[in-house]
């Protein structure tokens, strides 16, 4: 198999991770090695990187408080945990993943790029053991659940007070919409959708935010 072709960073790359851009360098090239061969990221996201995976996660910290607590959960391969931690040195994020190999591979991450404000936790976030032990400013994700069941997993983990700030695609409407009575159930309240990134990026990244009210 041959050795995938790395792309530069984008001119923006420097505006998003700053000082910090050599950490994002380092991950965009563990992701399309390390991550790739290990079934983290499919072969056809590794030209796309940079836009799809690295910016279009680490704007999200347009979203958050300087020095918050943020919980990502499912985290995968580090999106948005990483990039995000990478991005804003201030926040303390804890990522959260079920899988082993996933897990592993974060915990490698974490250390080969020096990241002393990540924490690596292998769990599920609907364990009630987890929902003793965290109580987020904000609960994180991206790609994991339809919204009502990501609800449901999110805002247990979150301070009273707290929010859920979930990625999510155009169908962030319609999916408010349907699962509205789940959200409440879970906690939740008054919904907010908004992009991130929209002076930096082709297309802004969406972001859903619900607080947790009860």
């Amino acid at each position: 198999m041959s050795e995938p072709v790395l792309s530069s960073p984008p001119e923006v790359a420097g505006t998003v991770f700053g000082d910090r851009l050599d950490k994002a360098v380092a991950y965009h090239e563990l992701l399309a090695t390390d991550g790739s061969t290990r079934g983290f990221i499919g072969p056809r996201e590794v030209p796309r990187l940079w836009q799809r995976h690295l910016l279009n996660c680490a704007v999200i910290g347009e979203a958050f408080e300087a020095e918050a607590a943020i919980v990502d959960i499912g985290s995968g391969a580090g999106l948005p945990g990483i990039p995000l931690a990478i991005a804003r040195e201030d926040l303390r994020i804890t990522l959260v993943e079920p899988l082993l190999k996933r897990a592993t591979f974060l915990g490698e991450v974490t250390q080969a790029l020096g990241l002393s404000n990540v924490t690596v936790i292998r769990g599920r976030a609907e364990e009630p053991a987890l929902r003793r032990r965290l109580a987020a400013d904000f609960v994180t994700s991206r790609a994991v659940a339809p919204l009502g069941k990501l609800a449901g997993w999110s805002l247990p983990l979150a301070k009273i007070g707290g929010s859920m700030v979930a990625m999510k695609g155009s169908s962030v409407h319609e999916e408010l919409q349907r699962d509205a009575e789940l959200i409440r159930a879970a906690g939740g309240g008054e919904a907010t959708v908004f992009t991130v990134g929209d002076t930096l990026l082709e297309e802004p990244t969406t972001l859903i935010r619900i607080p947790r009210v009860s």
